[in-house]
């Protein structure tokens, strides 16, 4: 007898494990935020000290967003041969050195070779909690995705106040060094509770057309279907990080950059209170579209979560000049970017199988590297045209592009695609033959 006909043939997995798997991967990404988030704590530091210009400082951010995304399918390949416990645990002791190294640096050189290094620590923990979190949930990919990325999205917010405080009474150096250990200290010790899912235990979502089987990165580089969710990753993380990386310059060309909000309890300038909802809604964002997308589909979701995107940023560039339109709008267009990060992960997972998801979602994650060459290109366009308006709106652009490519093209590929492979749960093959106007057969 089958393990579908009897599940009680399947493994037994507790609600509670899978949780504690979940939970136990968001504290990892919690550990490995700061190395990202923080950062802009230290450049003014680091600049005061020795001198150096603010843009060469910055050249460490490059190279570490760089050095994260493009070594994704490499790190892909270890994650699927070694599993998550050793891939975490390696990654843990690349984010404790690289702060070490920051810690001890006196020259340029020396912050770029920590940047590196953090950058294949975050990497490796990275890819591995979102890897693990795909194989626990196939029935709930999505939330479990959107948790996990959001525990790295809003990660620092605990930390942030206790970092700014220790640099401004001992120095950026011994904070560095006090964060480094501690962060990759707790990394360390939580990489060891990691497990993946015995091979079979876990049924498939009830409502989502997903593939019976895994595919190998060689096969799934082979198809329509991985190159459409390449573009169109490209497209909505160029467009949300050029929009998020500009914004200070186009609070301040907008007039709004010292606006000061009067919010009865508080007042705070117009630009760190929007760069305080960027964290805010970066956190919302991943779970909360992860979970729509689990309960009506990821391209449904693309559609809503890109439109709004693209819309809202129209609306920036049209009412920005208002500090409360700028607040309000800035936050939307956070919240619909942020997304992007559960929805192509959980597609995959659907899409490929578990198996060798590591290094599929590897290659698929460089897009937010080439998306990050593609920001300096806002900063030529604005030159060139001397408004921001013309930025924004190709930008918005791109989302719109990509919510388009979401219905139009992406839901009757993927249906193909399933119906192709052999779909997890044959109830819904009539839907992916409607999806994929073909007749309902497997």
């Amino acid at each position: 007898m089958s393990e579908k006909a009897n599940p009680a043939l399947r493994p037994a997995v507790s609600e509670s494990t899978r949780w504690l798997q979940l939970i136990v991967g968001v504290v990892c990404m919690i550990a490995t935020a700061n190395i990202q988030y923080a950062w802009t704590l230290f450049v003014p530091e680091i600049q005061e000290t020795f001198g150096w210009e603010r843009a060469s400082i910055q050249i460490a951010f490059t190279i570490f967003v760089l050095v994260q995304t493009w070594l994704a399918p490499i790190e892909g390949y270890f994650i699927d041969k070694f599993g998550p416990r050793l891939m975490v645990a390696f990654g843990a002791v690349f984010i404790g050195v690289a702060w070490v190294i920051n810690s001890q640096a006196t020259s340029l050189t020396g912050f770029y070779i920590g940047a590196a290094v953090g950058g294949i620590g975050v990497g490796s923990i990275y890819a591995t909690c979102i890897n693990n979190a795909l194989k626990w949930f196939p029935d709930r990919r999505g939330l479990a995705v959107g948790l996990t990325a959001g525990g790295y999205g809003a990660g620092s917010a605990a930390t942030i106040l206790p970092i700014a405080a220790m640099i401004e009474s001992s120095g950026f150096q011994e904070t560095f060094f006090f964060f480094g250990l501690l962060q990759g200290g707790l990394a360390f010790v939580a990489a060891w509770f990691l497990k993946s899912p015995p091979k079979g235990a876990l049924n498939a979502s009830a409502k989502l057309v997903q593939s019976r089987r895994d595919y190998t990165l060689k096969e799934a580089l082979n198809t329509k279907l991985f190159w459409l969710m390449f573009l169109m990753f490209i497209c909505v993380v160029t467009g949300g990080m050029m929009a998020v990386a500009q914004l200070g310059v186009i609070a301040q060309d907008l007039g709004v950059k010292e606006f000061e909000v009067n919010l009865y309890f508080f007042t705070m300038a117009a630009l760190p209170l929007a760069l305080m909802l960027d964290r805010v809604m970066n956190g919302i964002s991943r779970p909360l579209f992860g979970w729509i997308s689990d309960n009506i589909g990821r391209e449904k979701t693309m559609v809503i979560a890109f439109t709004l995107e693209g819309l809202g940023i129209i609306a920036l560039g049209y009412f920005g000049s208002n500090p409360w339109a700028f607040l309000f709008l800035s936050g939307l267009v956070f919240l619909a970017w942020g997304e992007v990060y559960s929805l192509f992960s959980a597609l995959a997972g659907d899409a490929f199988g578990t198996k060798h998801i590591g290094k599929i979602y590897g290659v698929l994650y460089t897009a937010k590297g080439i998306g990050a060459l593609f920001v300096p290109v806002g900063n030529l366009m604005m030159e060139a045209t001397g408004t921001w308006s013309t930025v924004l709106y190709t930008v918005a652009a791109m989302d719109l592009f990509a919510a388009f490519l979401a219905i139009a093209v992406l839901r009757p590929v993927l249906a193909a695609h399933v119906l192709k492979s052999g779909i997890a749960n044959p109830d819904l093959a009539p839907v992916a033959a409607a999806a994929a106007g073909r007749p309902a057969t497997v």
